[in-house]
């Protein structure tokens, strides 16, 4: 079977091999599964950097969290999972419900855990989860890092979002729109920043109900706060120390930022503005099983479907993580198998 690889020490995507092994077995409690389509987000460009929590990986490792596909086989023991059942894989294999806890790990398509980007992959059996009935595989490859993501970050909270409340979504990534999605779904008021006219019409056209083109309005976070009258409820924080300042000149009274961010790496992040508006930053690292079933029944309920930007096959991998970094990205990038 087929199978991508980057390679013991990586540090650029030439580290990154596509390579024909022997097809992998589930033993005791495991299910396999024939994977129809993966989608890349942020972090699987920097592992094969290398920069992937401050180092290289140690072992030879199949790439991406995000992959669907159907069981075709199961080990010993199974019961809740059958032949020819759709699932994807939980980005988290032991994260099966409740808050954030130290047992989560491991994450697919990091070590220890192999990845996703591979024809046939063995999963435990509580690794894995149905996916949203009316979704396609690359539709539903979409949702287990950034659908989950966004899901936690505005429905997993101490204050989930509810309808006539105020979001704010930071550029057009994976994450994003689907915050976007679901806002709107929840009956949220959206505002969307982009440095792109263009990529603002389009989120507009996805139902966004204001935008701000945050080159042209540096204090795009003030700028926020006015078109939400007076502070934004919501913000799904995904620049990182760049961004985070504007944030919270965005955050109203009461207001949460869900901090995500990892784009940027420098900036102010002194957090003394939260104090004198009783807001509250939350750290949102994916999700749980819990949260992913909880998501698919509302993408199913409300009829959501992932923006894919562009398709590529399995032999073109590399184009497509040298497109999901490139400016033009808008969405999310699927690798077909």
């Amino acid at each position: 079977m087929r199978q991508w690889v980057i390679r013991q020490g990586a540090s650029s995507l030439d580290d990154m091999a596509l390579c024909d092994v022997p097809a992998p077995q589930p033993g005791s409690g495991e299910v396999l599964v024939r994977v129809r389509a993966c989608s890349l987000n942020y972090r699987d460009q920097i592992i094969p950097l290398g920069r992937y929590m401050g180092s290289a990986v140690t072992v030879d490792t199949v790439p991406l969290s995000d992959g669907a596909g159907e069981v075709v086989a199961v080990g010993e023991g199974v019961t809740s999972v059958r032949l020819g059942d759709r699932v994807a894989g939980s980005f988290f294999q032991n994260w099966i419900d409740g808050p954030a806890n130290p047992g989560a790990g491991p994450a697919l398509g990091a070590p220890p855990a192999a990845g996703m980007l591979q024809d046939l992959v063995v999963l435990p059996e509580h690794g894995v989860l149905p996916i949203a009935t009316s979704l396609s595989f690359e539709e539903a490859a979409c949702l287990p890092c950034a659908g989950v993501t966004a899901w936690n970050a505005l429905m997993e909270g101490p204050h989930p979002v509810r309808a006539g409340e105020s979001v704010l979504v930071l550029g057009t990534g994976g994450v994003s729109l689907l915050a976007l999605q679901i806002a709107k779904a929840a009956g949220a008021q959206v505002i969307a920043t982009s440095s792109s006219d263009d990529k603002l019409a389009r989120v507009s056209a996805l139902g966004a109900d204001q935008t701000v083109n945050y080159r042209v309005t540096p204090d795009w976070g003030v700028a926020a706060a006015d078109l939400a009258g007076g502070g934004v409820d919501h913000v799904v924080e995904v620049g990182g120390a760049g961004t985070l300042k504007q944030s919270i000149a965005a955050v109203g009274f009461g207001g949460e930022i869900a901090l995500i961010g990892v784009l940027t790496r420098e900036g102010g992040t002194n957090p003394h503005g939260l104090m004198f508006k009783g807001a509250s930053i939350r750290g949102i690292f994916v999700g749980s099983r819990g949260m992913a079933t909880r998501l698919n029944a509302f993408v199913d309920g409300h009829a959501i479907k992932p923006v894919i930007d562009r398709t590529f096959a399995m032999e073109d991998a590399l184009e497509a993580y040298r497109y999901q970094a490139s400016p033009e990205l808008f969405g999310k990038v699927v690798i077909t198998l």
